[in-house]
């Protein structure tokens, strides 16, 4: 078997298509006769519907119909629960009454023969409600225990944690530390927004969607439908972007349907800028308490870290947030609580390294504050408290690079000649500040499958219903299967993103290259083996000509005893230099090295490019993204691009160095992958909040840092 393609900088196989624009995206189909449907919202947070007028609406030409509670068919709404869907709770069940549960839920769907005309008669839809008093604001809201937790990977964990005594440890130790760190709701906003296109034939459904994950959709709407799920196809070879966004069949997945149905055509439903920020989930806006008791030496003696979130009143949506506090660091002593505030939202979900980037924020805040307090390098303090094992888990680490990777990156970036005093750095007028964070992220392993077709022609087909939103799986798996044959990368085809293909889990998690990747390497191998063996020749190619005909070859992966036997994680290290103007406050990145110890790299060329892209994701994190919400009502008054803040070219910084940090472990996977896609962006908000406050003396603890909490 040639090793010549794994680790290679493959350029991107579908990169011609993305830009010659051939690559067709959910939005850009071309189904006959589609209509259009466009969603009204409801303008209050909590309350009842009393009546809904779309006379004036129904008068518009090219109206087909208007559905709303009154008028729309009981849907079947079986139980779903998938690993995305919170363990607790059911999902908004769309026109099926007049309750109100968010501001922004769905309330009406308009159908006509175009959007624009879908879109007016939309406006012209006037609804009467009975409001209620609702739950807007986490500040308020009194947050509870949630009933059940559960890991990305459907796992259930703890909300509350105990080891030692950490309060009495925390009471005595010399030296202590005690924060609070606020995270404000953040929106995914990928730039393809999500758009379902939907068309009935008899009681078989098809659905072109942005989805992450083409399964779980084809059995979301199955359940909502009574369908059996083989009745409903998903089609999404192609994701413009989507950060978790997309993992779940959001309501308007199902408007799309039930329009179609109604219509008795295809119907497509795109979302707005605007419908993104009431529909498809957020990282929710969180609250959290750490406390780091130590010895005059920088050793921990107690973490105690209280963390609590929001979400919905329907689901009980919760992230990891407490996960890194548990076992980053050696400490005998350790507390953890994680509550939930119920508040009148739509459910949040996952967003990029959901629950480990925040906890991560306001552990990593914390032990700066302690590396200060101690007049410690915050880089020694780090490693005067490496662990030897995971101490929540009581198990050894499959492989943890967190010393390499503080001395790869610290070296590149020049870590030695920081002066440690804040302010004492100048570049003329700006203030610079340098600043280091750890990054850490699970490694996760879901069953999937795979299948490999030869051909006689020395040609390969594979295939499995994966997703890429972006990281560049059509090209990774590419390059194993090219790898495991023995093929050149030319004369290998994959294929992904339709629920008719062999089923992959979630396209998220950092999950797909150790799940999926696994698949498509045993479905290459058996098929190589296959065809060597019928043939009895030791060229792959020659195999084929003798055979004539095609070999096809099936592998389902899944994982073993590995969790039971290995605390298995990615980590890594974020250094971050910044310029604070001090009369106007502004903040600029101006460089960053991140190293990362991730395993086997599949290909460097895409990973290096998802590390820079998680690294620009958190300078948003630090500096500029923030949901603002009405307390008054639950509305999103900056839910546009305009007034909701992202990077753009010019807040990236001149300098991004991504270094991988050679990594074998053999007890991951078989291929030996942690994956980089979540991990990229943990560590950098901290990093920058920790170089700000080197920089100016100032600590923020309130993200994002503006000029104004600077000033």
């Amino acid at each position: 078997m040639t090793t010549a393609v794994i680790g290679q900088p493959i350029s991107r196989i579908d990169g011609r298509q993305k830009v010659t624009g051939r690559a067709t995206y959910a939005a850009e189909f071309d189904v006959k006769d589609h209509a259009y449907g466009a969603i009204v919202r409801s303008t209050i947070a909590c309350g009842r519907i009393l009546a809904i007028d779309t006379a004036a609406a129904e008068r518009v030409p090219g109206v087909i119909a208007i559905l709303t509670h009154q008028n729309a068919p009981e849907l079947a709404y079986r139980k779903h629960k998938a690993g995305v869907d919170p363990a607790v709770g059911e999902r908004l069940h769309v026109l099926q009454d007049d309750q109100v549960n968010h501001q922004g839920q769905p309330i009406a769907l308009v159908i006509a023969d175009t959007l624009e005309q879908a879109s007016f008669a939309a406006t012209l839809v006037r609804a009467t409600y009975a409001p209620e008093r609702g739950a807007t604001d986490i500040g308020r809201a009194e947050p509870v225990l949630p009933t059940q937790q559960q890991t990305d990977q459907g796992a259930r964990r703890p909300p509350e944690t105990r080891r030692g005594e950490p309060e009495e440890t925390l009471a005595a130790a010399p030296v202590r530390v005690e924060q609070t760190y606020v995270i404000p709701r953040e929106n995914h906003n990928p730039i393809e927004m999500h758009t379902t296109i939907a068309a009935w034939e008899g009681d078989q459904l098809t659905l072109w969607d942005k989805t992450q994950w083409v399964h779980n959709t084809a059995s979301e709407i199955a359940a909502v439908f009574g369908l059996p799920a083989e009745n409903v196809r998903v089609i999404s070879p192609f994701v413009g972007g989507a950060f978790g966004s997309a993992l779940r069949a959001w309501p308007h997945v199902t408007l799309a349907a039930l329009g179609a149905r109604i219509a008795k055509r295809p119907v497509k439903v795109m979302l707005s800028r605007r419908d993104m920020f009431y529909s498809v989930g957020c990282r929710p806006h969180t609250i959290q308490t750490v406390a780091l008791g130590a010895s005059r030496e920088g050793q921990l003696s107690a973490i105690i870290h209280d963390a609590h979130q929001e979400t919905s009143t329907y689901e009980e949506y919760s992230e990891a947030l407490l996960d890194t506090s548990r076992f980053l660091y050696s400490c005998p002593n350790v507390y953890t609580r994680h509550r939930l505030a119920r508040l009148n939202i739509h459910t949040p979900t996952y967003m990029r390294a959901p629950g480990e980037v925040s906890g991560n924020f306001a552990l990593e805040c914390a032990m700066d504050e302690l590396a200060s307090a101690l007049e410690i390098d915050p880089v020694e303090l780090r490693l005067r408290n490496e662990p030897d094992m995971d101490e929540h888990e009581n198990l050894p680490f499959s492989s943890r690079a967190t010393r390499e990777c503080y001395r790869a990156a610290a070296e590149r970036f020049g870590w030695s000649r920081r002066d440690p005093k804040p302010g004492a750095m100048r570049d003329g007028r700006w203030l610079i500040g340098w600043g280091m964070a750890t990054a850490n992220y699970p490694m996760n392993f879901s069953k999937a499958s795979a299948k490999a077709r030869l051909m006689p022609d020395g040609t390969a087909i594979v295939t499995s219903a994966a997703s890429d939103m972006g990281p560049g799986t059509w090209t990774s798996m590419t390059q194993v299967a090219a790898d495991t044959l023995g093929l050149p990368i030319e004369k290998v085809r994959f294929l992904l993103g339709d629920s008719r293909l062999p089923k992959a889990p979630a396209h998220g998690g950092s999950m797909t290259m150790a799940s999926v990747g696994n698949a498509v390497q045993a479905a290459c191998q058996k098929a190589r083996d296959m065809a060597l063996s019928r043939s009895g020749a030791n060229d792959l190619g020659e195999a084929m000509r003798r055979i004539g005909e095609d070999i096809e070859a099936s592998a389902d992966v899944k994982p073993g005893d590995e969790s039971k036997r290995f605390s298995m994680h990615a980590f890594g290290a974020i250094f971050v230099e910044v310029a604070v103007d001090p009369d106007l406050g502004e903040t600029r990145v101006r460089r960053m090295v991140g190293a990362y110890g991730a395993g086997r790299i599949i290909n460097p060329k895409t990973t290096r490019s998802q590390c820079i892209g998680g690294m620009i994701g958190g300078i948003g994190m630090a500096l500029m993204e923030h949901s603002a919400v009405d307390p008054r009502n639950g509305r999103v008054p900056n839910a546009t691009l305009a007034e909701y803040a992202i990077p753009v070219h010019a807040d990236t910084p001149p300098e991004m160095d991504v270094i991988f940090v050679e990594e074998n472990d053999p007890h991951v996977n078989p291929l030996g992958v942690k994956g980089v896609g979540e991990i990229a962006i943990v560590g950098v908000a901290p990093a920058i909040a920790n170089a700000v406050y080197h920089a100016t003396g100032k600590r923020i603890r309130t993200l994002p840092i503006t000029p104004e909490k600077l000033l």
